[in-house]
């Protein structure tokens, strides 16, 4: 009778080897993820080495046609380094965003202008970045009322109101006092081309200087009763300009509504009698 042969038993100690090479290869594999890490995972984005190049990377969300600040901005290092980014914060400060940049984005010279109207049409937001309960407002300028076309996108100025002051029965008297400080300048008409806002440095390849044209306008960013305040002095007194030194400048422009006119709907009408309680005109 033909019997079939017996299977071969696995030799002793086989299946022990095979489990120990499959650990070395999980350690290995677990020790390279880690290396891995160590290498490029520093400050929260791959491509990060210790020993890189440090460059400028958005430290918030940045909206189109937005002038950048400090506190838009934060250092990284990466390695390789990448053409036209920036290494240092200054020299991104004051430019003018063309497009919408995410937290923690690489910020390169072609994401930034030196003057919003350098920034193509179509990149333009229907909307502009204004805070809740903030409003754009045009008021007229000159060579003389406006400092002599120095006043740019982004910079802040003061507002000088004059005016024969008349409370009977004393006789008439000249009155000219500061009814505004920091106000935000978000607009330019006509637009003037790649003049850099005191507060950053020139992009790369710009043309420092050369303008279309004296300015003829400013857009302000003012809240709803400011800019009734505003259309009253226009109307009824002379006004002036200076412009502030750019280390008096506001650290970012409004991000939230004013306490004194937190909707359009707080304001209420001025005459005379509002201007005089506000800013004392009679008392000077």
């Amino acid at each position: 009778m033909a019997v079939a042969p017996a299977q071969a038993r696995p030799r002793a100690g086989g299946g022990r080897f095979l489990i120990i090479i499959g650990l070395l290869v999980a350690v290995a594999a677990g020790g390279g993820v880690f290396l891995y890490g160590t290498l490029f995972g520093g400050s929260g984005g791959g491509g990060v080495l210790s020993g890189g190049t440090v460059v400028v990377v958005a430290a918030q969300a940045i909206p189109v046609r937005h002038q950048i600040t400090d506190a838009d901005l934060t250092t990284t290092k990466i390695s390789p380094n990448l053409p036209n980014t920036y290494g240092q914060a200054k020299d991104v400060k004051g430019l003018i965003s063309e497009l919408f940049i995410s937290k923690g984005s690489l910020i390169t010279s072609d994401m930034l202008a030196r003057d919003v109207g350098l920034i193509p049409a179509g990149s333009a937001p229907a909307y502009l970045p204004l805070a809740s309960g903030y409003v754009a407002m045009t008021i007229p300028t000159g060579e003389q009322q406006g400092v002599a076309g120095h006043i740019t996108l982004g910079d802040y100025i003061t507002v000088i109101a004059s005016a024969n002051v008349v409370i009977p029965p004393a006789p008439a008297k000249v009155v000219s006092k500061t009814v505004f400080t920091n106000i935000h300048v978000i607009g330019l008409g006509p637009a003037v081309a790649n003049v850099q806002p005191a507060s950053g440095a020139a992009a790369p390849g710009g043309t420092q200087g050369t303008t279309s044209g004296l300015t003829s306008s400013l857009t302000i960013e003012v809240t709803q009763c400011d800019a009734e305040f505003m259309t009253w002095f226009l109307q009824n007194m002379t006004i002036r300009y200076t412009l502030e030194s750019f280390n008096d400048y506001l650290k970012q422009p409004p991000t939230t509504a004013d306490p004194a006119c937190q909707t359009i709907k707080d304001a209420h009408g001025v005459s005379f009698k509002q201007v005089d309680l506000k800013y004392g005109f009679s008392a000077l």
